[in-house]
């Protein structure tokens, strides 16, 4: 998916990977809190999706909230949020498939974006809501706008962290060199021999907290590496940019929560949302926060999602 305006990246550097997080979000994650033990924070369980289990971790009582992953993570990265949100909901932090503890199918056509939303909906069918609030960060995020798209009548709200909506993204690779740039990892991401190259410890160099990383690390460890850059080769864009069918616009309120410091979603994809959402949108950006916006500037977004969920 190279363009004249883009390099070929070279999945033995570092560099492509270190382009996912700027150094500024690096810092923001060493004055956070300490994380918490994960066995303190739920209960584990799985789903059944078509034969593929989908572990999570659930807490509290109330109105369905699932909580979706990106890369490189697993469920762990909403420790911040999950003690508060679980004060007004059940909450269910689920590993997508290829990732921790859930099943790693293999071959690239078993991440297409349809088999993970169809994840999303075992998990919700499976505690009998009726509707849930979907939560999303990076590839959870286009999860979470695909199922807001599929399943209008299982929404009751949509948050999304740093991931523009698709149609956005889609118009700032094909006219954006920045974002162009910006995207270079995901074509190294998409070569044939791109998983042999990447290792556990690799992918956790942006977690500062020493109890954190080696939580990281193991799950990591767990984790299938062709999995997980599966998401990539069956599902990120690729030019010419278009979409491929017309997406209907999302029916519930939506709540966007970006990290400006983010280079490799730059915020100019943000522009003209609004027209892609047929309900009010909020949108908060958060200046010095990076792409793991929820772990940079985890009492704001904490905050932030509390507030806009409970107050109706």
């Amino acid at each position: 998916m190279s363009t004249n305006n883009e390099e070929d990246p070279d999945v033995n550097s570092i560099k492509w990977l270190t382009a996912i997080i700027p150094v500024a979000s690096m810092a923001a994650a060493t004055a956070a809190a300490g994380p918490a033990n994960p066995a303190d924070l739920g209960k584990d369980g799985y789903v059944d999706s078509n034969g593929v289990k989908i572990h999570y971790v659930t807490a509290g009582t109330g109105p369905l909230c699932v909580l979706i992953h990106g890369f490189p993570d697993f469920w762990y990265t909403w420790r911040e949020q999950m003690p508060e949100l679980a004060k007004h909901f059940q909450v269910v932090a689920i590993d997508q498939r290829g990732y921790n503890l859930s099943d790693k199918p293999e071959g690239v056509e078993n991440y297409r974006v349809e088999k993970l939303v169809a994840d999303v909906d075992a998990v919700v069918d499976h505690f009998k809501a009726k509707k849930a609030i979907i939560v999303g960060h990076d590839w959870g995020g286009m999860v979470a706008w695909t199922y807001a798209m599929q399943h209008p009548d299982k929404m009751d709200r949509l948050v999304i962290l740093n991931l523009p909506h698709p149609r956005g993204l889609l118009r700032e690779l094909a006219n954006n060199p920045d974002q162009q740039k910006a995207s270079a990892y995901a074509r190294a991401f998409q070569k044939p021999d791109a998983a042999s190259k990447v290792m556990p410890a690799m992918l956790a160099f942006w977690v500062t907290d020493p109890g954190a990383k080696t939580t990281y690390i193991e799950a990591f460890k767990r984790s299938s590496m062709e999995g997980m850059l599966n998401y990539y080769k069956a599902n990120y864009p690729r030019p010419p940019y278009k979409a491929p069918f017309e997406l209907p616009k999302v029916k519930c309120p939506v709540l966007m929560i970006h990290g400006l410091k983010d280079v490799a979603l730059l915020p100019g994809a943000l522009n003209g949302t609004w027209d892609w959402i047929d309900n009010e949108l909020t949108l908060v950006t958060v200046p010095h926060a990076g792409h793991f916006v929820q772990q940079d500037a985890a009492p704001v977004v904490t905050r932030t999602m509390v507030r806009w969920l409970t107050e109706r």
